[in-house]
């Protein structure tokens, strides 16, 4: 008799004796004997095979925990200190934004692990439940989905415990309510998967671009309505007022975010002298069970739909065929291929594989989009930076601050988005091997599409913070020099470390850009990045100090060494050698690594 155990390698039999099915239990049993089989055999294979690896990933979590909790410690001591009413609505806008990405990211993952994976199309041969398989892939995407917040989330609430010393009992209640609360989105994402494979059928994806036009279009105007509508200076009492007044509908009570923040806002606080029953502990509990009860639900509701909707959808999509559309070319891959105003001679490779990769971006809702809404919101942000009451020889350094902002945020793009693009050709590499385009060419078609990709929208936005800070064409043609040895940079990061530690058997371009290679790609982006903007930032702080005689140049000796024009000029041509450095580096290295590649 076969059996479901045998089949996936767990000693239990599919059917009982009388032939009917493993009960539901015994079902979970060999579901979650196969889990930790997994994990396991991933655990030894790397500790054994790959100790180094393991290392460092524990290391750089450290690390990266530590300098965190430094950053939140300083912020939480700042606002509690001049705006302690301010941070309840942090917490509910913070959340209620955290709650919206992890619904997204995990519709995401959900339909990728369910619709497109091996692994869902084999479970789905055997006999096993479809709740049973949906449940088995849910537990995948919840940790995909929820390391992240984790990871950035508990330095924060650890943070905000020690700076307004709470009770024992607030730490004790961190993790059930961290880990209640990502079950709510993360269910929610993963419902939404089923019904709009279920119900949408082959319009889901012009259903799915127009969600993503009109929440880049919302979030926008949000961005637009809470920044761009204060009307006094930034970071002052009554900015702070309105701020909170403008994120009025974060607080309201039926969203679980607002049950977050209260239920922590509850454990931190003390109870009143002289009143025995104020007992914040206990409203504190009340909200951890409203959380947990509604995550149960959920899950109730997630294993219900996956029973009724998930085969038959599968069954569906791995039916349909492809329609027979006119291909249309469009004005701007005429202009890639040099058809309009060129030679008329055929398109050289390079452009061919550019014009690939564009269509590629065009059709990946998710990275334009996210694209939009990110770069837009820093757009906003740089519009709006006037109202900042600085002095005039401060302005260069705020520009400076923002071009680290900048370099961060292309540095999750290029991890999350870049980093993966080779190890996503996977099995259609063997279409480019039969083709007559050099592996090369393939290569540098990444970085090409990466740094032109970039230049354009970052430069620009630098443009932007220092036409509004109006800071003088010598700073303006620093930060621009910096920008571009960023963008080139962190390209060259991004692809050559791709081509050197590419997973072709992968699908999910999240669980690449979260294995050891992604997390070397972001945190060697983020040391370059620090690099990068001190260089030229330290030795123009001193510089511009000393003409205006400010207070901040403590030590004479480091104002006579940095602060003049030959250390401006060394750190100038410094940030082009390194940028030229960290450019064709890990390209040579990823080039050579991909040209011995057995594909």
């Amino acid at each position: 008799m076969s059996s479901l155990g045998t089949t996936i390698g767990i000693a239990m039999p599919l059917e009982s004796a009388g032939g009917d099915l493993l009960s539901s239990d015994c079902e979970a049993q060999v579901f979650w004997s196969l889990r930790r089989r997994l994990v396991w055999a991933s655990l030894r294979q790397l500790i054994s095979v790959a100790r180094l690896r393991a290392t460092l990933i524990v290391l750089l979590s450290v690390v990266f925990w530590c300098a965190l909790y430094f950053l939140f410690y300083s912020g939480f001591d700042l606002l509690a200190g001049l705006y302690p009413a301010v941070i309840e609505s942090l917490y509910n806008a913070f959340f209620i934004s955290l709650m919206a990405m992890l619904l997204c990211s995990s519709g995401i993952i959900m339909y990728t692990n369910l619709y497109r994976s091996p692994e869902a199309a084999f479970l789905l041969t055997t006999p096993a439940r479809p709740e049973r398989i949906f449940a088995y892939m849910f537990q995948e995407s919840l940790w995909f989905t929820s390391w992240g917040f984790l990871l950035l989330g508990s330095p924060m609430l650890v943070a905000a415990g020690v700076v307004v010393a709470a009770p024992w009992h607030y730490y004790a209640l961190l993790l059930p309510f961290m880990l209640s609360f990502l079950y709510i989105p993360a269910a929610l994402g993963a419902i939404a998967c089923l019904l709009v494979v279920d119900r949408l059928g082959r319009v889901r994806w012009a259903a799915l671009r127009w969600a993503a036009v009109l929440g880049v279009a919302g979030l926008l105007w949000l961005g637009w309505s809470v920044l761009g509508g204060n009307q006094s200076d930034l970071l002052t009492p009554r900015w702070f007022q309105e701020l909170s007044g403008r994120l009025r509908f974060t607080e309201n009570r039926l969203l679980p975010s607002w049950w977050l923040s209260t239920g922590l806002l509850e454990a931190v606080r003390r109870p009143m002298a002289g009143i025995s029953e104020d007992q914040p502990w206990s409203e504190s509990v009340k909200f951890l069970a409203l959380l947990i009860s509604n995550a149960l639900l959920l899950h109730l509701l997630a294993l219900w739909l996956a029973r009724r909707l998930y085969r038959g959808s599968f069954s569906r999509m791995q039916t349909e065929q492809a329609s027979r559309r006119r291909v249309k070319i469009g004005i701007v891959d005429r202009l890639m291929l040099g058809r309009i105003g060129g030679s008329g001679r055929p398109p050289s490779h390079l452009r061919l594989m550019l014009v690939k990769e564009l269509r590629l971006f065009r059709r990946d809702p998710v990275q334009w989009s996210q694209s939009l809404i990110f770069f837009g919101l820093l757009a906003l942000y740089f519009f709006n930076i006037r109202r900042f009451s600085y002095n005039v020889a401060y302005s260069a350094m705020i520009g400076f601050l923002n071009l680290g902002v900048v370099g961060l945020i292309l540095s999750t793009f290029t991890t999350r988005f870049i980093y993966p693009m080779l190890s996503l050709e996977g099995r259609r590499f063997w279409i480019l091997a039969l083709s007559p385009v050099r592996r090369d060419t393939v290569v540098w078609t990444k970085f090409a599409f990466a740094a032109g990709g970039a230049l354009l929208p970052c430069c620009g936005l630098m443009l932007m913070s220092d036409a509004m800070l109006d800071i003088s064409w010598q700073v303006i043609a620093v930060h621009q020099l910096s920008c571009a040895a960023l963008c080139l940079g962190l390209s060259g990061i991004a692809v050559g470390l791709g081509a050197k530690m590419p997973e072709l058997r992968e699908q999910n371009p999240s669980k690449i850009a979260a294995g050891f290679g992604g997390t070397l790609n972001l945190v060697l982006s983020a040391v370059y990045i620090v690099v990068i903007v001190l260089l030229t930032a330290v030795p123009y702080h001193f510089y511009l100090s000393s003409l205006h005689g400010l207070a901040a140049v403590q030590s004479e000796r480091l104002t006579r060494w940095l602060g003049n024009t030959t250390a401006i000029d060394i750190a100038i041509a410094a940030t082009a050698v390194l940028g030229a450095i960290a450019t064709i580096l890990p390209m040579q290295i990823g080039l050579r690594a991909f040209r011995k590649m057995d594909l």
